[in-house]
């Protein structure tokens, strides 16, 4: 039974980018969220936040993989993190999707999986400058902020709401309706129906 989204927590990850997403997958109470690590020590992230993974990348249950999340940290432009690299490929064999924003995408590029998928990243260039053997440049889409294509979401690093809405399209969450208002509230501040109704009567209220 695939229930359970893997978080890639790592020294330096970029805790802003996938916060939206992993807030919505808890949300309904219907998915496990667990936090993975290269090992079981506590990690900081950009914005200072001690995070402790609750297992290692070896340790994933790759039957219960629903998605795994790589988010943004300069230890992928350095080049770092093999595990990573392996992780999302073991995942994506198995036959769960993937997902990177900004800098993860190069995790999801060094692993080969967007030779032939749909993809993004922060800027075009970006992923051939730090991944040799990238070979998708015919897929690359630079009029997005964030795509999802064939088991694989890419986004942009500012496209974190656009990624929230493709991880939450991927998980099935809410209905299409509903997506898509959320996306309009969170990317425009345009309030769905229901809160607009609700917003007038207390404006009318209070006059």
């Amino acid at each position: 039974m695939r229930d359970t989204v893997y978080f890639l927590a790592f020294d330096g990850f970029a805790d802003w980018h996938a916060a939206q997403a992993l807030c919505e997958i808890r949300r309904p109470g219907e998915w496990q969220l667990q936090t993975v690590g290269f090992s079981l020590q506590p990690v900081l992230s950009m914005g200072g936040l001690r995070v402790l993974p609750e297992l290692t990348l070896a340790e994933m249950e790759l039957d219960r993989a629903a998605l795994l999340i790589v988010p943004g940290g300069y230890a992928w432009e350095r080049g770092q993190g093999e595990e990573a690299v392996e992780a999302a490929r073991r995942v994506y064999t198995a036959g769960a999707p993937v997902a990177g924003i900004d800098s993860g995408v190069l995790v999801l590029a060094r692993a080969g999986l967007l030779d032939a998928c749909r993809h993004t990243s922060s800027w075009p260039g970006h992923i051939g400058t730090h991944v040799p053997t990238y070979a998708g440049a015919d897929q690359y889409d630079a009029g997005v902020l964030a795509v999802s294509d064939g088991g694989v979401i890419t986004a942009s690093q500012l496209g974190s709401v656009d990624f929230a809405r493709e991880v939450i399209r991927t998980l099935d969450l809410y209905s299409p309706s509903d997506r898509e208002h959320w996306f309009r509230l969170f990317k425009h501040a345009l309030p769905p129906p229901w809160c607009a109704s609700e917003m007038s009567t207390v404006a009318a209220e209070a006059a």
